[in-house]
């Protein structure tokens, strides 16, 4: 609790006059559930707003005030945060509340203070309900070195999927995993790995401090919350190159794009050597969304998979990343050195089952001509 009152607070009119608390607005989480209702957002000069399926929907009621934001955002974050918000006009937290984990991001705006609270369910899916085209997830959790790389829009999923699969080896491996989050968002148990979380901004200053130390803690499995600057990505390889597991995110729209990012980060002259770094390092390329489920009750995920065999491999050595498309739409078996897919074909096959609506697919698929092909190609045996 902080100065500014209690999560319990009733501050808030709705619009039947029924006052509602920080706690209160929570609760609608609770009760329809994280996989619907992912975000809330509270602003100065409009009501607040939750992200229901995928969707911005008010809530019918009064609009916020300054003094009211305060009211309901400071509680939620604490005297610590308030100060590192007043400082930097920013500042990232979390918070728990029955069986939900909440990421908070509070920052400072035109009109006002701001908050964007994401929910995450403290209970971590298996990789077998997440959605993972071919079976990519049981090769990945076999692993015992290699970059896995998740990207995708904020609010895709990347965070869950990470999860699940490092629930997955903490559940069958005897190893060390040591995650660097901001902020730390699923909690795991200690089961048969040993686990340590640490916080950007409490635990550790930065990513790449975090990283350099992390090489001293003999760790087996590393998670890098995001690779967000240069010293990071170089880092973040040379630990997935010299024998670690490294998982870890990017804000790209699909696999070749991740490729090219990482790569933009360093200058001409080095690219040559990133390249080879990468080549070598690189183990998988995971781009997903999360798209409407066909009669609106809830998400499901479409992904696309790239899996660094030889051939791409050389590619990603050479330079010759436009090329890696095409390799995505032909090694798709489910066999160890294929397992891939394109956006458009997992479009495709969700479509084809009955799972995502035709028009809503053609909204998501990265590239239509390509959906379209995908459409006519997809066979009853390759149906999820």
């Amino acid at each position: 609790m902080s100065a500014e009152g209690s999560v319990d607070s009733k501050i808030y009119r709705g619009g039947d006059g029924q006052m509602s608390s920080m706690t209160d607005l929570l609760a609608y989480f609770v009760k329809h559930g994280a996989m619907r209702v992912s975000d809330l957002h509270i602003k100065v000069g409009t009501q607040p707003v939750y992200r229901i399926d995928g969707e911005l929907a008010k809530i019918n009621g009064d609009v916020v005030t300054e003094q009211i934001a305060k009211g309901l955002i400071y509680p939620l974050i604490g005297e610590k945060c308030i100060q590192t918000l007043k400082e930097q006009s920013s500042v990232d937290t979390s918070y728990r509340f029955g069986d939900l984990q909440f990421r908070i991001n509070v920052f400072m705006e035109n009109d006002g203070i701001c908050a964007a609270i994401r929910a995450l369910g403290l209970n971590i899916p298996p990789p077998e309900e997440i959605g993972f085209p071919n079976d990519a997830w049981s090769d990945i959790a076999r692993r015992k070195y290699g970059l896995v790389l998740f990207t995708g829009i904020t609010g895709a999923g990347k965070s869950t999927s990470i999860a699940s699969l490092i629930s997955r080896i903490n559940q069958n491996r005897a190893c060390r995993i040591i995650t660097l989050e901001d902020p730390i968002e699923y909690i795991f148990s200690q089961r048969n790995s040993m686990i340590s979380q640490r916080e950007v901004g409490r635990d550790v200053d930065t990513f790449a401090s975090g990283l350099r130390a992390m090489m001293r803690q003999d760790p087996d499995v590393i998670f890098v919350g995001e690779m967000r600057d240069r010293e990071t990505v170089s880092l973040t390889l040379t630990a997935a190159e010299t024998g670690h597991l490294v998982f870890s995110t990017l804000h790209t729209r699909d696999v070749v794009g991740s490729i090219t990012r990482i790569l933009d980060y360093f200058p001409s002259g080095r690219q040559e050597e990133v390249q080879n770094q990468l080549s070598l390092g690189l183990a998988y390329v995971l781009s997903q969304k999360l798209i409407p489920r066909k009669g609106g009750n809830g998400r499901i995920v479409a992904m696309e998979v790239l899996n660094n065999n030889y051939a791409v491999a050389n590619l990603i050595r050479t330079g010759k990343v436009e090329q890696i498309y095409s390799q995505m739409q032909i090694k798709t078996k489910d066999q160890p050195d294929e397992k891939m897919i394109t956006m458009e074909k997992h479009l495709a096959r969700l479509v084809k089952s009955g799972k995502v609506d035709l028009l809503e697919a053609q909204k998501w698929a990265n590239d239509y001509k390509c959906f379209v092909d995908a459409l006519n190609t997809v066979s009853d045996v390759e149906l999820d």
